[in-house]
This record gives C-alpha cells, structure tokens and sequence, in this order.
C-alpha cells in the first residue's frame, strides 16, 4: 500500500502562543520552532503539525494540509488540467485550490529513499 503523501497540517493563529497551547496540550505532542520558515512544528516521524502567525498570504487564513510529491512543476500542471487553481507557485512549496475551491499546499519531495 503507498505512503501517504500528506506531509504536514499547518494552522495559522492570530495568537500562535495560545495555539500552540491548545494543539500541545489537546493532542500530547511538542511544537518546536522551525529550522526553515516562521513558526513551530512537530519533529516526528509521520506528517508534522504547525502553528505560525496569521498573516496576509494564500496559505495564511485558514488551516492547510501539505502534500508532498516528487514533481513539483509536472503536479501543478495536473492541479490546472483537472480543473484547480495554483495561487501562489513556487521551487519548494506551492499553495492551490482544488476543483471546488479547497485550498491546499504541494510540497516538494525531498527524501526519495522510500521509493
């Protein structure tokens, strides 16, 4: 069966200490600050939750699951011919809206050594 390619759940907070607060003690884990980009995630195996500060960005207002895929560019174009929308594209990570207008993130994969 494959692994799924859900990588992380990400959930902006207009107050990211209470968030972390609430999602820490509601589900038992750490949110530990990142190493890239802004905010806190967990560091364990399995797709990572995270907590930053709301901002004004596509992937700012509303929680966002993270899909990570082994070709980026090739993927954003099947996004497009299958009726959904690149907002925001980029190298790593790009945001979208599927066909109905759920926003989502692609992430590029970066450890091939499960295949």
């Amino acid at each position: 069966m494959p692994i799924s390619p859900l990588a992380l759940i990400e959930f902006p907070a207009d107050d990211p200490d209470r968030a972390r607060r609430f999602w820490t003690s509601l589900l038992g884990i750490d949110l530990e600050p990142r190493t890239v980009g802004e905010g806190w995630q967990t560091q364990t195996p399995g797709p990572a939750i995270g907590v930053h500060a709301r901002g004004r960005g596509p992937g700012d207002s509303l929680s966002l699951p993270y899909f990570e895929v082994d070709d980026l560019p090739a993927t954003l174009a099947q996004v497009q011919t299958l009726g959904g929308s690149v907002i925001h594209p980029g190298e790593i990570w790009s945001i979208c809206k599927d066909s109905e207008g759920s926003p989502f993130a692609l992430s590029a994969r970066t450890d091939t050594s499960n295949d």
